[in-house]
């Protein structure tokens, strides 16, 4: 099957072929004092955004390139990936490197499909701009190609702070006041966005009581306050919903969030409720584990017989961890164990 690119990844080809080997070029003598400062960094800008332009452009096609391979093994391929992993292997690539390439691929089609940018744009951002712009909403999209446009260079920073702008200009979970702060650049939009991010994971009611917060003080202190009040009462919420002891009904987990926000314990709450449901996770992943353990050192112990002492040996070095009584140092010192008794069930 034969993949055909659209129009705008058809005219990156152009773009990304080197005029006059522009990649030859002369970097200046650090040791040349007749060279002023200013020129010197200069020079060495010039030099690194080429090498960031062509970086780019070959990540794009180099994410293609895996990305056909992976769809194709995925077609074909066994169900399991191991065509395109050992694809990968020959080259020395990694799984993580690999699936980073075909995100910036993805990013490059979602940018140019949408018509956003035209390939020669793309010598203005760098990498992660670039991949930051096409995880951005369409209005930042936008805000962001048409600086490229003029000629702008497009770094993570520029892109995150249009985004962050967008937001202090559009949300609907911060008040009016903080709105016309921002517009007026009395307080600065990085501080908004962190805000509006940890809002949006609670429910309509936490989020009113904030706006309000927020609204009655719309200052920097004010909003980091009321930021990190989000970002435990979202943690608090999420990981009381996984922890099972908490499902007794004389249990008001709302009055109890209250009774922590009142005495000023909403920290230690959040901590407290999340370390329980990983409490829990990790009590039955023991004792999953355990009862495998057991099973598999009963299985080895019926094949092996005298003719295999040190089998035997290392079944009887593992006893402490398949008994009922589970016994292992803390550390590598050895002189504190801990005891963990399994209960019949």
């Amino acid at each position: 099957m034969v993949q055909t690119l659209p129009k705008a990844s058809a005219d990156l080809i152009p773009a990304m072929l080197p005029q006059g080997d522009p990649l030859n070029f002369q970097l200046p003598d650090p040791e040349d004092d007749r060279i002023a400062d200013h020129e010197f960094q200069q020079q060495i800008e010039q030099a690194w955004q080429v090498c960031d332009r062509f970086d780019l452009q070959t990540d794009i096609w180099r994410g293609r390139i895996l990305r056909a391979v992976r769809d194709r093994e995925k077609r074909n391929g066994d169900g399991r990936g191991t065509g395109f992993l050992n694809w990968l292997k020959d080259r020395e690539i990694s799984k993580s490197q690999a699936y980073a390439l075909i995100e910036v691929a993805n990013s490059a089609d979602t940018l140019f499909e949408g018509g956003y940018l035209e390939p020669d744009d793309v010598n203005q951002f760098s990498k992660r701009a670039f991949v930051e712009t096409a995880h951005s909403a369409p209005e930042v999209q936008q805000l962001v190609s048409d600086a490229a446009r003029r000629g702008d260079r497009i770094t993570r920073r520029e892109v995150r702070q249009l985004s962050d702008e967008w937001t202090a200009v559009t949300s609907d979970l911060l008040p009016a006041a903080l709105k016309e702060k921002a517009a007026a650049h009395t307080l600065p939009t990085r501080y908004l966005a962190p805000l509006v991010k940890e809002m949006e994971k609670l429910p309509p009611p936490h989020q009113i009581t904030l706006k309000e917060a927020v609204a009655e003080n719309p200052d920097v202190d004010t909003v980091k306050q009321v930021t990190a009040e989000a970002r435990y009462l979202a943690k608090y919420l999420e990981a009381a919903a996984r922890v099972q002891a908490l499902t007794n009904p004389a249990l008001n987990l709302e009055l109890a969030l209250e009774e922590a926000l009142r005495i000023g314990s909403l920290s230690a709450t959040a901590d407290l409720v999340n370390h329980a449901a990983q409490l829990e996770q990790l009590t039955v992943k023991l004792f999953l584990t355990w009862k495998r353990l057991n099973s598999l050192s009963e299985r080895v112990y019926l094949d092996s017989g005298e003719s295999t002492p040190h089998l035997r040996t290392l079944l009887s070095c593992l006893g402490n961890l398949a008994n009922e009584v589970i016994e292992t140092p803390m550390d590598d010192m050895n002189d504190r164990l801990v005891r963990l008794q399994v209960l019949a069930e």
